[in-house]
């Protein structure tokens, strides 16, 4: 093992390492008062750094989320508004400019952008969303396939290239990121029969009826009552296990017992059946991502890596974890909207602070340049959150977050809608239906109830219809 534990503690050009896992919400840790787990990793991080409580995605879906990272640019600006866009890996990144400025850039695990990736000296991603079982890994060398759990390969990778791959005599930026807990939620081998002691406590809005909101909501297709499918549902295992993998799989979840048992329910009780069938599978895989943050997280401080390293954990975006009735994310809704965002940075962040400000995935890219003394091209769209990680109130921060959601109609029927997020209230528009959402989060923090056609809102909406626009103009997206 190479230790650098001798090495003197230093402050500037720290080692960066991403840990990004897939729809992980963040009311699914604990340092984020969870109800329903616990992530003693994540949780580590948190208690040593700083936990960032008001962090927003710019558009919660996968790729676009990604594509802004890399970019520190809205959808509309790099291009890439839908899973379905190909990444113009021409364009500036982040990993492009620390290279150029001398460190190592490595990527180990989803990438989800189609196209190849551009600006790392090592690279080994999914193919497409990638298994959660035996997955192929593609490098610049072609695709080799492995047996195992796809989060444990991926750490695996990840700490082979710690150890062996890159040079300890530079600064590295390593990109470790999960497939999990994507759907459709496959658990690891080791967490199969976690969680089944007893049920997971239901969301207070499982059975919302989208009243107080407006007709888009109403118009979707992800809810846990209806669109769970039999494979999300486990009474179809995966095709492509081996023959123990799938013997421990079929003991694990009995599909035939199960599916007799599916149908001998209805109404809510059969909704609550699905619920904690889909939130242990999902609570399962967060579960053996939290575990193998924490076999990274023990080889830093072993090798000494831990004095100078920056550890962020985050997700792409939110999730609806049964709260609304719903699964999936793309809403401007709480639960999609807010990411995880946990920064560890040793002698420079006070353990077991946390930050209000609000902040966003645009912000990710100009972040990681100012951590290693880069300068942030002019046309990044975001703000470093190092002045934040040191404390600082900055007196020009932002007031307000901006959102725009694109993909319709598949596969969800999410309406497409924009908006602004400020520290107490959110406005949405759904340009489809010509129609406006106001939520008051003081009030309202469930986000139940519009105010939008409330005669006392009059003024607050026009206010924030103009903030809005002005937003709009800011951000180029007219």
């Amino acid at each position: 093992m190479q230790t650098e534990s001798a090495a003197p503690l230093v402050v500037s050009r720290p080692n960066i390492l991403f840990v990004f896992s897939d729809d992980h919400a963040a009311h699914a840790i604990g340092a984020y008062a969870s109800r329903i787990n616990k992530t003693p990793n994540i949780d580590r991080l948190a208690a040593e750094g700083m936990r960032f409580d008001n962090c927003f995605c710019a558009n919660s879906l996968c790729g676009p989320s990604r594509a802004t990272i890399l970019t520190g640019k809205h959808s509309h600006a790099n291009g890439f508004i839908g899973n379905a866009s190909v990444f113009d890996g021409n364009q500036t990144t982040f990993p492009k400019l620390l290279r150029g400025a001398g460190y190592q850039t490595a990527i180990v695990g989803k990438w989800h952008l189609k196209s190849e990736p551009t600006g790392f000296d090592h690279w080994q991603v999914l193919q497409g969303q990638g298994p959660y079982y035996n997955p192929g890994i593609k490098s610049a060398a072609g695709v080799t396939h492995y047996e195992g759990y796809t989060t444990q390969v991926l750490t695996d990778l990840a700490l082979e290239y710690l150890r062996e791959d890159r040079d300890p005599q530079r600064p590295f930026l390593l990109m470790y990121q999960h497939k999990a807990p994507h759907r459709n939620w496959q658990p690891g081998p080791d967490e199969l029969s976690l969680f089944d002691g007893g049920p997971i406590p239901e969301p207070e809005t499982l059975f919302d009826d989208w009243s107080g909101r407006a007709s888009p909501a109403a118009e979707q297709e992800m809810t846990v009552a209806r669109h769970l499918s039999a494979f999300d549902l486990k009474l179809t295992p995966p095709k492509n296990l081996t023959v123990a993998q799938r013997a421990r799989w079929d003991a694990a979840y009995d599909p035939k017992n199960a599916a007799f048992l599916a149908a001998e329910l209805e109404g809510v009780e059969l909704v609550r059946w699905q619920y904690q069938r889909y939130i242990k599978d999902y609570l399962r895989c967060v579960a053996a991502v939290d575990t193998q943050l924490g076999r990274v997280l023990d080889y830093l401080d072993e090798s000494g890596l831990a004095r100078n390293t920056v550890v962020i954990y985050s997700s792409d975006q939110g999730f609806f974890l049964g709260d609304h009735g719903w699964y999936d994310k793309r809403w401007m809704y709480e639960e999609a909207l807010r990411m995880p965002f946990i920064v560890r940075w040793p002698a420079v962040i006070a353990p077991g602070s946390s930050d209000m400000h609000l902040v966003q995935n645009i912000d990710f890219a100009q972040t990681f340049l100012d951590l290693a003394g880069v300068q942030a091209p002019a046309d990044m769209q975001g703000a470093s959150l190092v002045p934040l990680m040191r404390g600082a109130d900055p007196s020009d921060w932002r007031e307000a977050i901006y959102y725009r959601y694109y993909e319709f109609p598949e596969p969800h029927r999410v309406a497409p809608h924009f908006g602004l997020r400020t520290q107490g209230h959110k406005l949405l528009c759904f340009p489809l239906t010509d129609e406006w959402e106001l939520f008051d989060l003081a009030a309202d923090p469930q986000e139940l109830q519009s105010i939008a056609e409330d005669p006392g809102s009059i003024d607050l909406l026009a206010r924030l219809k103009r903030q809005l626009q002005a937003l709009r103009v800011q951000y180029g997206d007219q």
